[in-house]
């Protein structure tokens, strides 16, 4: 007969108290089996891991998110953007980062549209009223770099010919290669100034090699949009440049957030996996237990009262000690194997000799990991990643106080101001005015002339039908295929419309701009009556609404045919007006390849003083569509909201050399016109 030393357990004791034992694990494992019992537990295990890997997310989010990278820009200019002048001026300083290269080119367009440029020289340094905050990759980590001195770029202007707003452009390249692009403003307000003797306004384009190196790069704007964190190399030294050492605020490096960031993340992590490893352990020490079971020799009981003082000696070995007080001191401690056996946990299935050392609490077997419970380690990993975002936030808060400012993405100002790249030009065909925050599109960088292709980004244009009769009118219908290859019913509205339809014929005639409906099951449709036979081009311009709620502008194209005899008109010369109806419509301006610079166009009504009285259509005073001839690439213009000295103004950056036609729609007295110019850019 074994006698426990301690606990006065005999094998006979240890039989009547294995039976009590096993009654107690049925009903754990009842517990444990009730789906009402396990649900929860699942449900904060599953909530835990996904807060856990939320804050791995964060910290490497925070620990690592670097600035915008951004070289070369535009500091400031002489008059300033926006500003209002009213004496003379002979020439304007355009003031870079960087000194600007030998081919950079500048336009200087006067309120007629006249190009009144003269010429541009390299300037002196001089220090900039406010520093310039730049980043840089250095081995592998953003460092910020603050210009205090700036290059400028001067243009004579040859006279000033009428009071209104003069429009400055320029292109150049930076040292990183990524080109500068923009356009600056100043109104003139004083008394016009006569031209030099034989003057004659430049109609020359950018040099090539400008131009090539300002489409290698791959973007259209100044530098990288907001978000944009991949990494560019500059390409070669930037002179004048003083490296700011790094700040926690916004140094571009790790910084003292982001290392605490990296320590609380690591800390939590290594909690969970030592969590997750706890059940291994708890394993391996069942194991050793059912060995011990196997190998102890089986008596018979003798006496009840024998059993029962066994099974309460087994009891008070099993008390904490929290519970037993005094009585605790009283108690020989156990042997190795009967510690092995009383620290297993119990678990359904498992021999009656763990259950038996095992508390009903489970207090003396579980780590701190495990007392907490599931729901309160996910509501601790939960915390730590509200606590990490909300220091993030803080440690952001006061940087709009420090001197320096960061050079902007596009479609916004150096330090806030209007803008210094006026119109963001889309690769999807759009190109916004003045005001439109930064944001890309499909195709920004390659080429700026798009719907040449029936499938852009997932997105496909699938008409019903691809030809119809001569003069016949027919109920065009089509739908938008998303990546799913389920319609597209999700679509924002531009311009007073989810969705604008360009017809266009391959000879550049046969213009309409029309509205289809959607039905609910994702098909558009519209009347559509094309006269003449040939081939045609159904543009769908629509911006569709993603599975995050953020808007994704599209121009989507496909061709359509017109069985018949066909006779392509020959596109009319160049020519500044034209007529459509009672009103004489003057397109003013001088496009340039590669460079955003204004039109200007103005509708006089036959026989009546001054221009005529626009109309808003599609909330805007104009539009202007411009198709390239050969592969019918589309560009969708839109104008400044206000009219600009009476006339309707829009922003083109011309994608190529080549040649356009241009399709303005006006409304006057509620009817909508269409004015159609030809563009050729040699």
């Amino acid at each position: 007969m074994d006698h426990h030393p301690g606990i006065g357990l005999d094998d006979q004791n240890f039989s009547h108290l294995n039976k009590k034992m096993t009654t107690y694990c049925r009903k754990r494992r009842h517990r444990e089996d009730d789906p009402m019992r396990r649900l929860p537990r699942a449900h904060g295990r599953v909530a835990a891991g996904l807060l856990a890997l939320a804050l791995a997310a964060s910290v490497v989010l925070l620990g690592t998110a670097t600035p915008v990278s951004a070289h070369g820009t535009l500091a400031m200019s002489t008059p300033a953007d926006g500003a209002t002048v009213d004496e003379a001026v002979t020439a304007v300083q355009l003031i870079f980062t960087e000194r600007v290269r030998e081919d950079a080119y500048f336009t200087v367009t006067a309120p007629g549209g006249a190009r009144v440029d003269n010429g541009w020289t390299h300037g002196e340094p001089r220090t900039l009223d406010r520093p310039v905050r730049e980043y840089f990759l250095v081995d592998g980590v953003f460092e910020p770099r603050e210009y205090t001195t700036g290059f400028p770029a001067v243009v004579a202007l040859a006279h000033l010919p009428a009071a209104g707003q003069y429009s400055v452009s320029y292109l150049s390249v930076a040292s990183d290669g990524d080109p500068v692009r923009g356009t600056v403003t100043f109104r003139y307000t004083g008394k016009p100034t006569a031209a030099p003797p034989n003057w004659q306004p430049p109609t020359g384009q950018p040099d090539p090699s400008l131009l090539a190196a300002a489409e290698q790069h791959g973007d259209t704007g100044s530098q990288q949009a907001a978000g944009d964190t991949t990494p560019v190399a500059p390409t070669a030294p930037v002179p004048s440049v003083a490296a700011a050492p790094p700040t926690s605020d916004d140094s571009g490096g790790t910084g003292l957030l982001g290392w605490a960031a990296v320590v609380v993340g690591v800390a939590a992590v290594a909690g969970l996996f030592a969590w997750q490893r706890r059940p291994a352990r708890v394993e391996r020490s069942r194991k050793a237990v059912r060995r011990s079971a196997a190998n102890r020799p089986r008596a018979k009981p003798t006496t009840k009262a024998k059993g029962r003082r066994a099974t309460g000696g087994a009891r008070t070995a099993a008390v904490p000690a929290a519970r037993r007080g005094a009585k605790a001191a009283t108690v020989p401690a156990a042997t190795p194997a009967q510690q092995a056996v009383t620290t297993a946990p119990v678990a359904h299935g498992e021999p009656a000799e763990a259950a038996a050392a095992a508390p009903a609490d489970g207090s003396a077997s579980t780590g701190w990991w495990q007392r907490v419970g599931d729901t309160r380690l996910a509501l601790l990993v939960g915390g730590l990643v509200l606590t990490l975002l909300a220091g993030f936030a803080l440690g952001r808060i006061g940087t709009d106080d420090d001197p320096t400012y960061t050079a902007q993405p596009p479609g916004t100002a150096p330090g806030g101001g209007r803008n210094a790249a006026p119109a963001v030009s889309a690769g999807d065909g759009h190109q916004h005015g003045p005001g439109t925050g930064p944001h890309t599109h499909p195709g920004d960088g390659q080429d700026q002339a798009t719907g040449t292709t029936v499938s852009v980004a997932g997105y496909t244009l699938k008409p019903v039908l691809r030809s119809q009769a001569a003069g016949a009118t027919s109920d065009y219908r089509f739908r938008v295929v998303g990546i799913d290859g389920q319609p597209v019913t999700r679509f924002a509205v531009v311009h007073d419309k989810p969705l604008h339809m360009i017809v266009v014929g391959r000879d550049l005639g046969g213009y309409q701009h029309l509205h289809p409906t959607m039905a609910d099951d994702g098909t558009w449709s519209v009347p559509l009556k094309l006269t003449r036979p040939g081939g045609y081009r159904i543009y769908a311009d629509f911006t569709v609404t993603t599975a995050d709620g953020k808007g994704l502008p599209l121009v989507l194209g496909v061709d359509h045919e017109v069985p018949g005899n066909y006779q392509p008109a020959g596109l009319p010369p160049p020519q500044p007006q034209t007529k459509t109806g009672p009103y004489t419509v003057s397109l003013a301006g001088a496009p340039t390849i590669g460079m955003t610079v204004p039109l200007t166009l103005r509708v006089d009504r036959d026989g009546a003083a001054g221009p005529a009285s626009l109309e808003r259509y599609l909330g805007a005073y104009g539009h202007l569509v411009v198709v390239r001839e050969g592969d019918l690439g589309f560009l969708h213009v839109h104008p400044e909201p206000e009219l600009v000295d009476g006339a309707v103004k829009f922003w083109l950056t011309a994608p190529s050399a080549g040649r356009y036609r241009a399709f303005f729609d006006f409304q006057v007295d509620g009817k909508v016109h269409t004015a159609a110019f030809t563009i050729t850019l040699a």
